[in-house]
């Protein structure tokens, strides 16, 4: 596969964009010419250009003024869209007859899959790739990094939601698991003995219990999955707030709207999934709706107390943005994939659902995948 060009490569290393380059340009100190991509800076001296043979990365810390009154504002839109989106789907559901099985939840949570499945692959793993190819790191003796480090975060929600299932298998397990199944008299249609379960036909402390039909351990709407997806988002929620904050003037208002539309996806998406959640409290469905409103602000919150000292192509900075985005790529796309995809589709409402959902539910998916996939040009 070709490597990305490198001398473009540093101007990408961003947590909310990966995009257009055009029109966001600065004016560093010393003459300096500087654009930027979601926050972190290129710049090249006076007269110099990119491509400029002999002309190294400029990695240091470049000073300029923001205007940061129109960032604090900006703080509470993003709170505002964060928030309707992500209660809009529980409060449906809570106030309104609608099923969670219906057309406008299956085209919701379809729309969040395809939302949450581009999330991981477009923005967050190529953007750690790009921040793993950044010149001011240097050239790293392993050029997988950044893969490896998606495979690990997919392996940790793995991880996660096995030992949460084992737990909760032994823990409805009276007897710690010594219970054994009890032998019929009777025969069944091929001679051999039938077995009866000691406690009736409705509970299984296999682990068969695992699967999808046993008190919805595995589902995508388990406590457990919507738990391992929202730290996914979290993760890199507070990233993006930290780079749109820290973003020049020149492109901070076209970054920022395409930061709304971000928003709004990953909320509908992680809200459908929480409203879907059976077996915990309307106080706690509101709590971890209120965690994923508040992630992005916090993180522009904390962009606004090291706007004057962030240096985006910092190899600590680089680093620690990359290593984020690579570990919440990797828990997203198993929760994508295997939580959400794979169980609606195979195991779920629609492995059987008649054409006309099917074909609805097919749509919502493409253009969750489309429409998050679009924005992954800027954010």
């Amino acid at each position: 596969m070709p490597r990305p060009n490198e001398e473009e490569v540093l101007v990408v290393a961003a947590e909310a964009g990966h995009g257009s380059e055009q029109s966001n340009h600065d004016s560093g100190s010393g003459g300096e010419s500087c654009h930027f991509h979601a926050g972190i800076e290129h710049c090249v001296g006076a007269g110099e250009s990119e491509s400029e043979d002999g002309a190294g990365p400029r990695c240091n810390l470049v000073t300029r003024s923001y205007n940061v009154p129109l960032r604090i504002g900006t703080l509470f839109v993003i709170l505002a869209t964060s928030s309707i989106a992500v209660y809009g789907p529980i409060l449906l559901k809570q106030f309104s007859k609608l099923r969670m099985n219906g057309f406008t939840f299956t085209i919701i949570k379809q729309f969040g899959t395809g939302v949450i499945f581009t999330t991981a692959f477009i923005h967050l793993a190529t953007h750690a790739q790009l921040y793993f190819a950044n010149e001011c790191l240097g050239r790293l003796t392993y050029e997988a990094t950044s893969t490896a480090i998606l495979m690990a975060g997919a392996f940790l929600a793995f991880l996660v939601e096995y030992c949460g299932h084992r737990l909760v298998l032994h823990r409805k397990s009276p007897m710690n698991s010594d219970l054994k199944p009890e032998r019929n008299e009777g025969e069944n249609a091929l001679g051999q003995p039938a077995l009866v379960e000691s406690r009736g036909a409705s509970h299984s402390y296999g682990l068969e219990a695992l699967g999808h039909h046993h008190d919805g351990l595995s589902q995508p709407d388990s406590k457990l999955s919507v738990f391992v997806m929202e730290a996914g988002i979290i993760f890199h929620s507070i990233i993006i707030g930290v780079t749109l904050v820290v973003a020049g003037d020149s492109g901070f208002i076209s970054l920022f709207i395409v930061i709304i539309f971000h928003q709004m996806f990953e909320g509908l998406a992680l809200g459908a999934r929480i409203a879907a959640v059976q077996h915990i409290s309307m106080g706690l469905k509101l709590l971890l709706a209120l965690a994923f409103a508040l992630t992005t602000p916090i993180g522009m919150a904390i962009g606004l107390g090291v706007l004057k000292s962030f240096n985006g192509n910092d190899k600590g900075t680089i680093i620690a943005i990359g290593t984020l985005d690579a570990v919440s790529a990797g828990i997203l796309a198993w929760v994508a994939i295997v939580d959400m995809w794979g169980h609606d589709w195979l195991h779920g409402e629609l492995k059987d659902s008649g054409l006309l959902k099917t074909i609805v539910a097919m749509v919502a998916l493409l253009a969750g995948m489309v429409l998050m996939g679009l924005l992954g040009k800027w954010a």
